[in-house]
């Protein structure tokens, strides 16, 4: 049984209704197929994130990190390919919820440019297609508090040198948050599905070590 840190966020950065905060909470202490799951809320600020997350893997010794957040326009469950040692908040014009608004920073100094993810993607893609829920792989994480995150919790993982696998899973935003007049036209998907997707993607990367050697279609680069 590998026991699997669910991490996401609260409502921030013009989110009212956060997908990933709404299906780690549906997740925690749920026992799935060769998985058992507990979930941490992130606090939405910047220098105070990463502490949270790696507090808890020090707790918890998780074999699997994975981490969650809103990518507001995005149609499907996107999973991560990498994580790059730059923030620019500036250009979503959001800071977090301390009003810190860093500009091409980089979240580790003199740390390397990038950590891949060591999730297996393209099984976690397969099984959630399979399940009936829209994914893909994505190739940025771009580079807001969600990219600082995977980055933080990926460099210390490699630092410590711990046998940890981890990845970030990039959610839509819920209907609620597509039915604002603001927003008129937004993607979304309904939580019940997002929770599907997790849970099969979830189921996918505790059975395979390594990831599957099958391609894995898009339609668009993102």
């Amino acid at each position: 049984m590998k026991k699997i840190l669910l991490t996401g966020f609260g409502d921030w950065a013009g989110s009212n209704a956060n997908p990933a905060g709404e299906v780690a909470h549906a997740l925690n202490g749920v026992q799935l197929e060769g998985a058992s799951i507990r979930s941490v809320i992130a606090p939405s600020v910047f220098k105070q994130m990463a502490g949270c997350v790696t507090d808890a893997i020090d707790a918890d010794k998780p074999d699997i990190v994975l981490m969650m957040g809103e990518y507001n326009g995005r149609t499907m469950i996107t999973v991560e390919r990498v994580a790059q040692n730059f923030i620019d908040a500036t250009r979503y014009g959001f800071g977090d919820e301390a009003g810190d608004m860093p500009q091409d920073e980089a979240i580790v100094p003199d740390g390397p440019y990038a950590y891949p993810a060591t999730v297996p993607l393209r099984a976690m893609v397969r099984a959630m297609r399979d399940a009936g829920v829209p994914a893909d792989i994505s190739d940025t994480a771009a580079t807001f508090g969600c990219n600082l995150l995977m980055y933080s919790v990926l460099h210390y993982i490699s630092k410590k040198k711990l046998p940890i696998r981890a990845g970030w899973v990039h959610l839509p935003s819920l209907p609620a948050t597509a039915a604002l007049d603001k927003n008129v036209g937004l993607p979304s998907m309904a939580l019940e599905t997002q929770i599907a997707g997790l849970k099969a993607g979830i189921v996918a990367a505790a059975a395979h070590a390594t990831d599957i050697d099958a391609p894995i279609s898009s339609r668009l680069q993102i």
